[in-house]
């Protein structure tokens, strides 16, 4: 299938360990999709939150599209996720265990359709940060030397 990705939150792997992904669906308005086409859309500051009924995507930013008139939509605002029942409350029984989140981690374009994958997942500790600096630190310098140590 053609996917194309938007936008990754490059951090949140560094940030937490990921343990469940799920791909939602977003309800989205139409300067919103028009922008996310154009690639810009942020999820630094976002973050999922969900009371067992339903869920959404707070904090995300969908710049504003140039070209639409004066109806323009709230570059932040909150936005629903598309998700099973199921799913919904599989990630509020997640959530409620002590520690956990739920993060979002890309968006992206699936058969012209903004899919957003995200992640059930509990913060790292600084020791567990810098072990992953340590890790990747590894394997650039193995990448540059062609992979001989």
């Amino acid at each position: 299938m053609n996917v194309k990705v938007v936008s990754t939150n490059r951090k949140a792997r560094f940030e937490y360990f990921v343990s469940d992904t799920y791909e939602a669906g977003l309800v989205l308005k139409g300067t919103e999709i028009k922008s996310i086409r154009q690639g810009k859309m942020s999820l630094q500051e976002a973050y999922v939150r969900t009371d067992g009924e339903e869920a959404w995507l707070v904090g995300a930013h969908i710049a504003p599209y140039e070209q639409a008139s004066t109806a323009q939509h709230n570059p932040t605002r909150d936005r629903k996720l598309l998700l099973h029942k199921k799913e919904i409350r599989q990630l509020w029984n997640a959530v409620r265990i002590k520690g956990m989140t739920i993060v979002p981690l890309r968006v992206y374009l699936k058969a012209g359709r903004a899919k957003l994958e995200i992640g059930v997942a509990r913060g790292k500790k600084q020791y567990d940060k810098r072990e992953s600096i340590k890790e990747r630190d590894i394997q650039r310098e193995s990448s540059r030397r062609g992979g001989d140590f």
